[in-house]
C-alpha cells in the first residue's frame, strides 16, 4: 500500500479557481505541485477547482490533465445532443458519477484521497435560499459522496441541471459568498496564508451578464439564482482585489495564467492539450518561486 504523504507546508491553504476548461492550464499546476511533492494541510475548490481538488488529493496528476483534455474526446462528454435532451451541455451526471471505477474513463483514487492528511473544502450554491454550502470530510464517506459533490460544485448555471444533494438542489459554487474563488473557506479553516491557482489573466475585469430578464425568467422558480448570477461579477472581482492585495502584502502566492487562450466551454481536445501545455511551462518556470513563498 502507498504510503500516504507528510504535510510539509502547514502554514499554506491551497486553493483553486473553477474556470470550466480552463482548468485545461491549471491542471498543470496540479502536475507539477504533485511532481514536486508539496503537501498542503488544506485544500479548497470550487466547480473545476473542486475536480482539482479532488485530483490533487489523490495523487493523480494524470488524471487531472486528463480530465481536462482527452476526456473532452469522450462522446458521452456531452454537446449540444446532450444538451437538448436534458443532460446539460456538460453531461455532468456521467462525467462525475460514471467515469471514476477501476474499468471506467478515469479511473479514482480514493483509498489514497481518503488516506490524505489535508483537510478539504469544496463549495456549492443552495438553490432555494442562495446559501453557500461548503462540504468537507465529514460529509465523505464514499466515493459517490465525493463525486456528487464535485458535480455540483461544477454545474455551470443553464448549461447544466441543478444536483440534488440531501433533498437541496445545488448549482456552480460560483455564485456563491466570493464569486468562485473559495479565499473565505480557507480563512473559515483558520489559514492566513495562501497559495491561490486563478484561471483568468491579471487584467481581466468581469462584466455584468447581458440580457438580465433571460435569467430572471429561467429560473423564475429559484429567484437567488438568477440574482447571485447577475451580481457574481462584483463579487468575483472584489475577491481578486483581494488576493492582489495579499500578494502585495506577502501573504498569498498566485498563480496567474499568462496567456489564456480558451473559454470555459473548450471541447477541441488539440486546443485543451496545448492550453496544459502552455500552463506546465508556465508552472515550471515558477516552481523557485513557489518553493520561496513555501518556504520550501
Amino acid at each position: 500500500m502507498p504510503v500516504p504523504p507528510a504535510v510539509n507546508v502547514p502554514d499554506v491553504a491551497l486553493i483553486f479557481e473553477g474556470g470550466g476548461m480552463r482548468a485545461a492550464h491549471t491542471s498543470a499546476v496540479v502536475v507539477r505541485l504533485l511532481e514536486a511533492g508539496l503537501v498542503f494541510p488544506f485544500v479548497a475548490g470550487i466547480s473545476a477547482g473542486a475536480s482539482h481538488t479532488a485530483n490533487y488529493l489523490a495523487g493523480d496528476g494524470p488524471r487531472a490533465k486528463a480530465s481536462f483534455t482527452s476526456f473532452a474526446a469522450d462522446p458521452r462528454f456531452g454537446g449540444l445532443r446532450s444538451f437538448a435532451r436534458g443532460r446539460g451541455y456538460f453531461n455532468a451526471e456521467y462525467i462525475y458519477q460514471h467515469t471514476s471505477g477501476p474499468q471506467e474513463a478515469l479511473p479514482y483514487a480514493f483509498d489514497r484521497f481518503r488516506d490524505h492528511p489535508a483537510q478539504l473544502s469544496l463549495t456549492a450554491f443552495r438553490c432555494r435560499d442562495g446559501a453557500t454550502v461548503r462540504w468537507g470530510r465529514d460529509d465523505i464517506h464514499r466515493m459517490r459522496d465525493l463525486m456528487v459533490r464535485v458535480q455540483a460544485s461544477s454545474t455551470m448555471p443553464v448549461l447544466m441541471p441543478p444536483v440534488d444533494i440531501d433533498g437541496d438542489l445545488h448549482v456552480d459554487g460560483a455564485l456563491g459568498e466570493t464569486g468562485g474563488i473559495p479565499l473565505d473557506a480557507a480563512r473559515a479553516a483558520g489559514f492566513r496564508r495562501f497559495f491561490v491557482v486563478l484561471t483568468q489573466e491579471r487584467s481581466y475585469v468581469k462584466r455584468p451578464l447581458k440580457y438580465p430578464r433571460f435569467y430572471r425568467s429561467h429560473f423564475r422558480r429559484y429567484p437567488a439564482v438568477a440574482d447571485a448570477l447577475l451580481s457574481r461579477h462584483t463579487r468575483y472581482n472584489a475577491t481578486r482585489e483581494e488576493l492582489f492585495d495579499l500578494e502585495r502584502s506577502g501573504d498569498a502566492y498566485l498563480f496567474v495564467p499568462q496567456d489564456m487562450r480558451i473559454a470555459n466551454s473548450e471541447r477541441d481536445v488539440a486546443k485543451l492539450e496545448a492550453a496544459h501545455a502552455r500552463g506546465l511551462a508556465q508552472a515550471r518556470a515558477e516552481l523557485p518561486a513557489w518553493r520561496d513563498f513555501l518556504g520550501r
